[in-house]
């Protein structure tokens, strides 16, 4: 009788064992688990980054179809001082205005082709750079194939679209705050994104 109620103490001590190491186990990955805002960091550090190995200048040739705006906020010619910071070295340059648009502008997340890690809420890839775009804007949620080249793996590459409006988006030349060459037919920047040059 007692040997029978040592074993069953001896297999309840390890049952509560087991489950402390159980438990401890479990909690584990959750101290090391970066959370949400720090992932949400790491990503923007990762798309910055991604940015940075984007075609900063560009031949200065637009899609077929894509049709001049009419009355332009900034004018072609005009200077403006870049407020996005899309790139390294963009954000608070002098800017002067190429080529004005009316168009879409989508932000996109996708998989280059080249692969690596995904790209989110890349800004901006006007209507005239996805493949078969009809005359109806692309809604948010809806899959594409990109045909923009800005970066490398960008082209061929499957997109969803994040955000989409209506705007006229502008090709600039500036130079980087941060020094370097000048940048020669930036595609794209919208108006929101750009102040008047003091």
């Amino acid at each position: 009788m007692m040997k029978k109620q040592w074993l069953m103490l001896i297999a309840a001590a390890m049952l509560v064992l087991g489950g402390c190491q159980n438990n401890d186990s479990a909690s584990e990955p959750a101290s090391v688990t970066p959370s949400q805002h720090e992932q949400a960091a790491d990503d923007s550090d990762k798309n910055m980054d991604q940015m940075d190995e984007m075609h900063h200048s560009g031949s200065g040739e637009v899609p077929a179809g894509l049709k001049e705006a009419a009355n332009p906020a900034f004018k072609v010619g005009s200077q403006a001082i870049i407020e996005a910071g899309h790139m390294k070295g963009m954000k608070g340059a002098k800017a002067t205005i190429v080529g004005a648009y009316d168009t879409t502008a989508y932000a996109v997340s996708y998989t280059p082709t080249t692969g690596g890690p995904k790209v989110t809420n890349h800004k901006w890839v006007i209507h005239e750079e996805i493949e078969n775009a009809g005359a109806e804007p692309f809604k948010p949620g809806d899959e594409v194939v990109l045909e923009a080249d800005h970066m490398p793996g960008m082209k061929g590459a499957k997109a969803t679209i994040d955000s989409a409006e209506k705007t006229t988006v502008y090709m600039v030349d500036y130079e980087p705050t941060t020094g370097g060459d000048p940048v020669k037919n930036h595609m794209w920047v919208t108006g929101s994104e750009l102040s008047a040059a003091k």
